[in-house]
């Protein structure tokens, strides 16, 4: 990559030695700097096509959705307007894995996102056919002849495997339960329960069932087997401007850093998005079922409404503690990294057994400080700057198990966000 951005840099500043370069017609220059545009703009256009094509696979997911729902093996509130009235459309694509479809759409005169999932490509032989076998394998649960009260036993040691004991589980098994008749009839169908038994697979489907009274969790408006619809957030990321891959060897870090700081709003709303990513931190550390790490504390997570109220536009990376806790027990370590849960939810390696230990050391509020250091004090009113930078600088350092800091945590946070509010309290950024 940096050889490539080199190569750009030399043929761009550097075509020819200056004696040369003043000894040709101003007709050539131009020429060349016109033939290399091209051949830049070719490059660009090509890789910018054959990404897209890897990537959005939207039409593969509905051809296997529909042929699902038409054979009555699936349900759901978003069936019918998917594949009967086509009133529910994939627009504009957002993928940025081929396992994982994202798409805009609109629904009920209403900007929506639709999400499904797909096996790895590399996994099939590429036939439609291949594609519909690979599929039915996630709605082969729960079998024919399992009565409401199994269904709801399986459910219930779902969600305890995977968030916990909690007393609570039961209400939220409730809820599912609603969800999951779509026609409101008292009773779940096998369709209904192998749809809503496929989506709890899926990690941010789950996460949005356990954390939907959170008001930074996105709304869920409906689903067709482990197809589901979600209230669309105005800015899916802190930043406006993300350079795809292919172009990133040809962009400095330094000015992609400029333009998105050019680019983003107001320091007070900043401020008041930061509030409300604070306020998710508080609402995931201890909430009714359990404490939830963010195991990939990226911009591009993170997202905002028109009003700048903060709202989670991907949960893929957000874990339950229980979820973590179990890839860690018992895993074979040589260091740390070897402890690591997703991008960074690391633990410690014991190196006289060459286990990992089973408590993540650092905590959620330190990645989203370190993550909001440059997104918060670019721009920052003068009388806050330094008190900011010292908040901001105690807060990334924070590390320790969190059982044995969730004091010091509250107080951190705490502090953070008062200092913030103050300022924009009284303003109409408020």
């Amino acid at each position: 990559m940096s050889s490539l951005r080199r190569l750009v840099h030399l043929v761009l500043f550097c075509p020819l030695s200056k004696g040369v370069q003043g000894r040709l017609p101003v007709k050539v220059k131009y020429l060349f700097l016109a033939w290399l545009a091209i051949l830049v703009g070719s490059w660009v256009v090509y890789m910018h096509y054959s990404t897209y094509s890897e990537l959005c696979r939207g039409h593969i997911c509905h051809a296997v959705i529909c042929d699902h729902y038409k054979r009555g093996i699936i349900s759901g509130s978003s069936c019918k307007p998917l594949c009967e009235k086509r009133t529910l459309k994939l627009q504009h694509c957002l993928s940025s894995s081929p396992t994982h479809q994202v798409y805009n759409g609109v629904w009920k005169e209403k900007s929506v996102v639709i999400k499904c999932g797909l096996e790895d490509g590399s996994r099939r032989d590429g036939s439609p056919d291949s594609m519909l076998r690979q599929e039915m394998a996630l709605f082969n649960k729960p079998s024919r002849g399992t009565s409401m009260d199994e269904f709801r036993e399986m459910l219930q040691n779902f969600l305890k495997g995977n968030l916990g004991d909690h007393s609570s589980l039961g209400t939220l098994v409730s809820h599912i339960m609603d969800l999951a008749d779509v026609n409101q009839d008292g009773k779940v169908s096998l369709a209904e329960a192998k749809s809503v038994w496929a989506l709890l697979q899926v990690n941010e489907f789950l996460l949005m069932m356990a954390l939907q009274e959170k008001e930074h969790t996105p709304n869920l408006l409906g689903f067709c087997g482990d197809l589901y619809v979600t209230e669309q957030v105005g800015h899916s990321a802190l930043y406006k401007l993300e350079i795809p891959p292919y172009l990133q060897p040809l962009v400095p870090t330094v000015l992609s850093t400029t333009i998105n700081q050019w680019l983003a709003p107001a320091w007070p709303r900043r401020a008041r998005i930061t509030i409300g990513l604070l306020e998710f931190v508080e609402e995931i550390f201890h909430g009714s079922y359990g404490s939830f790490f963010m195991c990939n504390a990226s911009p591009w997570q993170v997202g905002y409404n028109g009003k700048y109220d903060c709202k989670m536009a991907d949960l893929r990376h957000v874990a339950s503690e229980v979820a973590v806790r179990n890839f860690l027990k018992g895993r074979h370590c040589e260091s740390n990294t070897d402890c690591t849960y997703g991008k960074d939810c690391t633990a410690t390696c014991d190196k006289l057994v060459k286990q990992c230990n089973t408590e993540v050391v650092q905590p959620n509020l330190a990645k989203v400080c370190r993550l909001l250091q440059d997104y918060l004090l670019f721009g920052s009113p003068s009388d806050l700057r330094v008190d900011l930078e010292k908040q901001l600088r105690t807060c990334v350092t924070l590390s320790g198990l969190a059982s044995q800091m969730e004091v010091h945590h509250s107080l951190v946070l705490n502090n953070l966000k008062t200092l913030l509010w103050k300022k924009i309290s009284d303003t109409k950024y408020s």
